[in-house]
C-alpha cells in the first residue's frame, strides 16, 4: 500500500521520516525547543500557507467566476460549496496550534536560551529584553489569530450559507472578511521578520 495515495498516510509518513533522522543523527541536536519550534513552523505553515491561498488565489478566482457566471461560466458555487469550507477549517484551526505551539517556543526561549527569571511568555508580551524582537512578532500574531475567529471565520459562513444572512449581510460580511484577511497579509510581512528577527534579524543583544 502506497502511503502517498492519502493525504493522512503522506504525512505520518513524514512525521517517521523525521523520527529516523533524529535516530540517525542522534538527539543530541533536538530537544524540546527544537521541537517546539518545528511543530510551530509547521502549523505556521499551514496557517500563513491558506492565508496566501485565500488572497492570492480564491478571492480572484471567485471574482473572475462570479464576473463569467453571467457569460455562461461556472460561477463561483464549487469553489465555495467544496473547497472554501475545508480551507477554511484547517486555516482557522491552523491558526489555533500556530499560536500554541509558538506560546510554548516562547516560554522554552526565555527559560532555555535567555535565563530569563519568570515566565517567557511574559517576557515575550511584555516586550522585556532580549525578547523584544519576537514579543512584536507575537502581539502581531496574535492581532491575526484574533482576526481569523472574530472577524474572518463568523463573516465567512455568512457568505458560504453556514448561517442564515440576508443579501445585505451577506455584502457587509464579504467587505469585512475581505479587510480581515488583508490586514493579516500584510501583518504577516512584519510578523515573520520579527519571528526569525529576534536571532539574526533587526535587533542584536549581546
Amino acid at each position: 500500500m502506497n502511503p502517498l495515495n492519502s493525504i493522512l498516510g503522506t504525512i505520518i509518513s513524514g512525521f517517521v521520516l523525521a523520527v529516523i533522522i533524529v535516530v540517525v543523527l542522534g538527539v543530541s541536536g533536538f530537544n524540546l525547543w527544537s521541537a517546539t519550534v518545528w511543530l510551530h513552523v509547521l502549523a505556521g505553515i499551514t496557517w500563513i500557507g491558506l492565508l496566501y491561498y485565500f488572497n492570492f488565489v480564491q478571492v480572484p478566482a471567485v471574482g473572475k467566476a462570479l464576473a463569467e457566471a453571467d457569460s455562461g461560466g461556472p460561477g463561483p458555487a464549487a469553489i465555495n460549496k467544496y473547497v472554501a469550507p475545508r480551507a477554511l477549517m484547517w486555516f482557522r484551526w491552523g491558526a489555533v496550534a500556530t499560536w500554541l505551539t509558538g506560546a510554548s517556543a516562547l516560554e522554552s526561549l526565555g527559560k532555555n536560551m535567555y535565563n530569563i527569571e519568570g515566565s517567557g511568555l511574559v517576557a515575550a508580551f511584555t516586550l522585556q529584553a532580549p525578547m523584544t524582537t519576537i514579543g512584536i512578532g507575537a502581539w502581531l500574531g496574535t492581532i491575526m489569530l484574533f482576526n481569523v475567529w472574530v472577524l474572518i471565520w463568523p463573516n465567512q459562513k455568512k457568505i458560504l450559507g453556514i448561517v442564515d444572512a440576508s443579501a445585505d449581510q451577506i455584502a457587509s460580511a464579504k467587505k469585512v472578511a475581505l479587510m480581515a484577511s488583508r490586514t493579516n497579509t500584510l501583518l504577516s510581512i512584519p510578523m515573520l521578520m520579527c519571528m526569525i528577527g529576534h536571532g539574526h534579524g533587526p535587533v542584536s543583544y549581546t
